[in-house]
């Protein structure tokens, strides 16, 4: 496994950085700002049924988890969410992200403590309307578990820089075949091989303004 090391975002904000391929799993400009205008903003709070079943593709610090069952609560959706990972983060890890302080409300530690030290393969639930199921695998192993009727895909894979075959058209026609119709993917990036792969299967893909240091991002919808 590569060597992780957390460093301080512009915000103030930890994440975590591979030396080895210079890639951090959140902006370094900061990981609210982004995780917010990708996956809650342009992701979440586009879907209109208050119930929803989410699937992230790269569960990592599990803050888009996170922060998506406060706004679950928030709302009042009953949220079923679904997360891949194939390499969890340690307890020291978890524990330095201090990522239980940036919600305030004080189960904020005990609910980002449980999402991780959950069971793989085990459906839980984590409050009255979230439901939570991660599996411990690979992208590519997507079809072979039992996820179906997804209404929302946050795709948070690492940058096609150091990992391309995240975002190659046999991981898109797996995520479009385990959604709905009307369905939303939504991304950070906005790399044209990749929404080339997503149109190849059937995704209607826009470009939409990115986050804070990204020009642009992705909605593509399951037509």
């Amino acid at each position: 496994m590569l060597e992780r090391t957390i460093i301080t975002t512009l915000e103030g904000t930890k994440t975590i950085h591979i030396p080895e391929w210079n890639e951090t799993y959140h902006s370094r400009h900061g990981i609210m700002q982004e995780a917010e205008h990708v996956f809650i903003s342009h992701g979440l709070d586009q879907i209109k049924t208050s119930e929803i079943s989410i699937l992230e593709m790269g569960f990592g610090t599990g803050l888009n988890a996170f922060l998506t069952l406060f706004k679950a609560m928030e709302k009042d959706l009953t949220v079923q969410y679904y997360t891949l990972e194939k390499y969890p983060l340690n307890k020291e890890e978890i524990n330095e992200l201090q990522y239980g302080a940036l919600v305030d409300n004080k189960k904020a530690e005990e609910y980002y403590q449980v999402l991780h030290q959950a069971d793989w393969e085990q459906e839980i639930r984590i409050c009255e309307n979230f439901t939570f199921t991660k599996f411990k695998a690979d992208f590519l192993e997507l079809r072979n578990l039992p996820i179906n009727d997804i209404n929302l895909i946050y795709f948070d894979a690492f940058g096609a820089r150091v990992q391309p075959e995240l975002w190659e058209e046999d991981i898109f026609k797996q995520i479009f075949d385990c959604m709905v119709p009307g369905g939303l993917l939504t991304t950070y990036s906005s790399k044209g091989s990749a929404r080339r792969a997503m149109q190849s299967v059937g995704f209607k893909v826009e470009k939409l303004s990115g986050p804070q240091g990204k020009r642009e991002m992705v909605n593509a919808w399951k037509r």
